[in-house]
C-alpha cells in the first residue's frame, strides 16, 4: 500500500517571530505555500515501504531547514503557533479563502491557526480503509503538539478543538468526523449532500452559484479528519498535528499497519469485540476481520483525547485495542507549560521546537553515518 505524507509547518525568524517562506517554496516542487502566509507543506511522493518514506520525508525537510538557515529562519512542529494574533497570521490572496470565511462565517478564522499532518494511502478495499481509519481518529493524541491558542491553555489537544468544534461548528459536514459506511456509493451521497448544504449556505450569504461551482467540487468542499482523494487516488487521514519528523513517521508506521490489516481482511463494527493489532486466525487460517467500536465510542473517545489527550478516560485503553502504544510517544504539548504564554515566552518555545526538529533529523543523520 502506497503512502505518502504532506507536513505543515510554521516559519520563523531567528528572533522565534513568524514570518513568510518566501523562496523557500522554492527549494522543491514538493514544498507548497499554505493558505495563511507563514507556513509551508513539505510532501512525499508515494513510497511503497516506510523505509522510503522515511528516507525521503527526512531527506525534504533537511533541505528547507538549511536553506532556511541561510535565511535566518527556522521550521517550527507545532501544531498551533502557542501565542500570536490573526494579524500575525494574513492569509495568501486565495478566491477559495474569501469564500470560506464568507460561507462558514467569523469562526473560520480559527482555521489559520492550524497546522497538521496528512497521511495519504493508496486507494485498495476503500470502505474498510475509510472505516480503520475513522475507528483510529483518537490517536491524534499521540503526537498532540500544541495546547495553546493565543497565548491561552485552552485545553489539551487545541488544534481539533479549534478546526472542529470551533471553525466547522456551524457546518460540520464539513470539518467534522463521519461515521462508517457500508459503500464507496454512501460515501459519496454524503459528499454530495455536504456540498449541497454548503452551496446552500453560500446562495444564503450572497455568494454567486456560479462562483462557487467554480470555486468548489464536492470532494473539494469537504475538510473532514477522513476523506477520499480523486486526484491521487488516495484514501487521506487528516487528523494528527504537525509534529517532529521521528513521531510524524512513528505514528505513521503504526497506522498504516492497522489500515493495511483492514484492507487484507476487511473490518466489522463490534463493540463488544477486543480490537487487536493482529486479526485473530481460524483452525481454516483465515483471518477474521478487523474488529471496530462503534461509532458513538470512536466519538466519546474523540471528546476525551481533545480535552485531556492522552490522559483523558478511556484514550490510552482505546489506543492500546487498536494496537498502538501510548508509552512510546512523547507529546511535544506535555512539555509546554500550563500557564498563559506572554508573546515572548511564545517565540522562546517556537524556537525551541524549531532546535528540537533540527536534533531530531540530526539524530538520524549520525544513526545512518
Amino acid at each position: 500500500m502506497k503512502t505518502s505524507l504532506e507536513v505543515e509547518y510554521w516559519v520563523v525568524d531567528d528572533t522565534g517571530d513568524l514570518v513568510p517562506p518566501e523562496t523557500l517554496l522554492d527549494v522543491s516542487d514538493q514544498v507548497d505555500p499554505e493558505f495563511v502566509e507563514p507556513m509551508l507543506e513539505i510532501k512525499t511522493t508515494p513510497c511503497e515501504s516506510m523505509a522510503e518514506l522515511r528516507e525521503e520525508l527526512r531527506g525534504r525537510i533537511g533541505r528547507v531547514v538549511d536553506a532556511a538557515h541561510d535565511q535566518h529562519k527556522r521550521l517550527v512542529p507545532l501544531a498551533t503557533p502557542l501565542s500570536a494574533s490573526p494579524a500575525d497570521i494574513p492569509y495568501r490572496e486565495k478566491d477559495s479563502t474569501d469564500l470560506q470565511r464568507r460561507i462558514v462565517g467569523p469562526t473560520f478564522d480559527d482555521a489559520r491557526f492550524c497546522a497538521g499532518t496528512h497521511v495519504h494511502f493508496e486507494q485498495s478495499n476503500v470502505v474498510d480503509q475509510l472505516n480503520a481509519l475513522t475507528a483510529i481518529d483518537p490517536a491524534f493524541a499521540l503526537v498532540n503538539s500544541a495546547a495553546h491558542y493565543r497565548g491561552e491553555r485552552i485545553l489539551e489537544c487545541a488544534r481539533p478543538f479549534l478546526y472542529r468544534r470551533s471553525c466547522y461548528e456551524t457546518c460540520p459536514e464539513q470539518g467534522q468526523l463521519w461515521p462508517y459506511v457500508d459503500s464507496v456509493a454512501e460515501w459519496e451521497r454524503r459528499l454530495e449532500d455536504a456540498y449541497d448544504s454548503f452551496r446552500e449556505r453560500a446562495l444564503e450569504r450572497g455568494v454567486d452559484q456560479a462562483t462557487f461551482e467554480t470555486e468548489f467540487s464536492p470532494y473539494d468542499a469537504v475538510w473532514n479528519p477522513v476523506r477520499l482523494r480523486t486526484a491521487m487516488p488516495t484514501v487521506e487521514w487528516r487528523s494528527p498535528d504537525t509534529a517532529l519528523p521521528s513521531q510524524v513517521l512513528q505514528l505513521a508506521g503504526a497506522v498504516r499497519s492497522i489500515v493495511s490489516q483492514a484492507d487484507a481482511n476487511g473490518t466489522v463494527v463490534d463493540d463488544s469485540a477486543a480490537i487487536a493489532s493482529d486479526a485473530a486466525v481460524d483452525s481454516r487460517g483465515v483471518r477474521d476481520p478487523l474488529a471496530l467500536p462503534a461509532f458513538d465510542t470512536v466519538e466519546s473517545v474523540t471528546d476525551a483525547a481533545i480535552y485531556d489527550g492522552l490522559d483523558g478516560a478511556g484514550v490510552q485503553r482505546y489506543l492500546r485495542g487498536l494496537g498502538f502504544t501510548p508509552s512510546a510517544y512523547d507529546p511535544l504539548a506535555d512539555r509546554m507549560p500550563d500557564s498563559r504564554l506572554t508573546d515572548r515566552q511564545a517565540r522562546n518555545l517556537r524556537l525551541r521546537a524549531a532546535d528540537r526538529l533540527e536534533a531530531d533529523l540530526e539524530h538520524h543523520r549520525v544513526r545512518v553515518a
